[in-house]
């Protein structure tokens, strides 16, 4: 599928207490959202499809329409020699991971036991019903 248009916006995304997660304000840049491409699920293009520039609109997912629901599958116990000996290793580390063409893959120190390190490639915010507070900057 195409995309049949982008929204450049601002955006804040809150957890459920309240706190945020994530701006793009702090950053200064904009987020792009592309309503067609299949990169957003079909709940969050539902909320882009009728904004117009300036607008402020915001709202809440659940966690399998926002960063999807969290996999076991992506919860991997790794030896301790996989890591560089002068990495620190302690639960809340973010590690980097090759992953296919070249890209990077986070994942999350979760528990260090011994020589065994379990690392969560889960989205952060996999599992978690978030709001988005969104702001249009421009459309394309």
């Amino acid at each position: 599928m195409s995309v049949s248009r982008s929204l450049l916006c601002h955006m804040n995304i809150l957890l459920e207490d309240g706190s945020t997660a994530d701006s793009t304000k702090a950053s200064g840049k904009p987020a792009k959202l592309n309503i067609g491409d299949e990169t957003l699920s079909p709940a969050f293009e539902a909320q882009l499809v009728n904004l117009k520039e300036g607008d402020k609109h915001s709202f809440t997912l659940q966690a399998v329409d926002a960063f999807g629901e969290s996999s076991p599958d992506a919860i991997h116990h790794m030896d301790r020699s996989k890591f560089p000996a002068d990495m620190s290793l302690e639960a809340g580390v973010i590690v980097s991971f090759a992953g296919p063409g070249g890209s990077e893959i986070p994942g999350i120190v979760r528990e260090v036991a011994g020589d065994s390190v379990t690392v969560d490639l889960n989205h952060p915010l996999a599992g978690r019903t978030v709001t988005f507070e969104l702001e249009v900057v421009e459309v394309h």
